[in-house]
């Protein structure tokens, strides 16, 4: 895998998506003011609705996105069938949906970019799709991968130390010994 090293002159520059510098990680979230949340449940015991509500302490506008939810509303914010559905612009879009789906969604993210404003795509934990991630940085899109916004909001800002832990890496995957 060829690695380009991200500098803040070179925002959209190809990423080692194993690994994000912090200051990447703290632009994305401090240059982001509405999210576009694709998966977004209105079932409160999901991990997408406890994303949302956190997200939304924080300051963000977080539009839910779900075609079976489309025309609810989940925390107080209409859910829309699709992005294209979106009337107001927003900077991030948020995979709340398997690796095989983020390809289609990142397809569409990157031909709406230009006209609703999109920046990034992040991809939750677990979800991966490396060819969707090429072709939204050749599209000049800011892409984070297998990440929560949740949990990086916190670990940047100290919250996760508030839990007991801080140990600066999030992981779901089990430790080799």
């Amino acid at each position: 895998m060829t690695m380009v090293v991200d500098t803040m002159n070179s925002p959209n520059a190809a990423h080692d998506h194993d690994r994000y510098p912090d200051h990447y990680i703290r632009r994305i979230l401090a240059s982001t003011k509405t999210i576009a949340m694709v998966g977004a449940s209105p079932d409160w015991s999901r991990p997408s609705y406890f994303a949302m509500k956190y997200l939304q302490e924080k300051g963000y506008r977080v539009i839910p996105v779900n075609p079976r939810a489309a025309g609810q509303t989940i925390l107080g914010e209409k859910v829309y069938e699709r992005l294209d559905a979106v009337p107001a612009p927003f900077q991030m879009v948020d995979v709340f949906r398997n690796s095989d789906a983020a390809g289609p969604i990142t397809d569409e993210a990157i031909a709406l970019a230009q006209d609703k404003g999109i920046q990034v795509i992040w991809m939750q934990l677990g979800v991966r799709n490396d060819a969707a991630a090429a072709r939204a940085e050749a599209a000049g899109l800011r892409v984070v991968m297998n990440r929560c916004p949740k949990i990086e909001w916190g670990r940047l800002n100290n919250e996760l130390s508030w839990g007991g832990f801080n140990s600066r890496i999030i992981t779901a995957k089990r430790r080799r010994i």
